[in-house]
């Protein structure tokens, strides 16, 4: 499968990135070893409760990205974690928000909602998602357990963020922070999400808020 030699170039990558990769300069002493991130805490998996209507910001992205929009239906399927795809996970998540500098919409192109890759390095939070989608989606993160997921955070205001779907439950990368967490540990209301046969189908879900919301409430 294409996204599995992806993911082993991915974990290739993240294996020689502590070492030197210059052959010459390489030291007689023991080569030094990525560090790898822990596994997180177990989470649990979020329930489709029905249907829900693209937002419009994706539905004007998908017109000018029709190949990140128009593609074949997938099985769904919760990705395998160990503790090297884990720790690549956490990198890249790492690495886009450092990257780019989180501008409004307005600010950046005088309109309320638009959503586009950030190739200028300025983004928002649905820019910034759209990123790292597609930089695990090319280290071979399957498409499947990516999600584009429309929440509302603490002041109630609308908000994005990635669910990684997972064999260890569902978890929430987000602009905010980047601490990857149960999507139960956040501090948001979940509104809805991509599918993961279809990104163009979306789906609202059941048990909508978190214990975090729910407590500040």
């Amino acid at each position: 499968m294409r996204h599995v030699a992806a993911l082993m170039v991915g974990l290739a990558v993240l294996a020689l990135g502590a070492g030197n990769a210059d052959a010459r300069e390489r030291k007689p002493a023991r080569e030094p070893v990525a560090q790898l991130v822990a596994l997180p805490d177990t989470s649990v998996p979020t329930i489709v409760a029905g249907l829900a209507k693209p937002p419009i910001g994706w539905v004007d992205f998908c017109q000018t990205h029709p190949q990140d929009c128009q593609v074949a239906t997938v099985e769904a399927s919760a990705l395998r974690l160990d503790a090297k795809i884990w720790t690549l996970i956490t990198r890249l998540n790492r690495e886009v928000n450092s990257s780019i500098e989180q501008v409004e919409d307005i600010e950046q192109f005088g309109v309320l909602e638009k959503w586009v890759y950030p190739i200028d390095g300025k983004g928002d939070c649905e820019d910034i998602v759209l990123e790292k989608r597609r930089r695990l989606m090319q280290v071979g993160i399957p498409r499947s357990a990516l999600l584009i997921t429309v929440v509302r955070d603490e002041q109630g205001d609308g908000h994005a963020v990635l669910t990684l779907r997972t064999d260890r439950g569902d978890y929430v990368l987000d602009n905010k922070t980047s601490k990857i967490k149960p999507w139960l540990e956040t501090p948001y209301g979940f509104v809805k999400r991509q599918s993961q046969q279809h990104p163009d189908i979306w789906v609202t879900l059941d048990s909508q808020t978190s214990p975090v919301m729910t407590a500040k409430r």
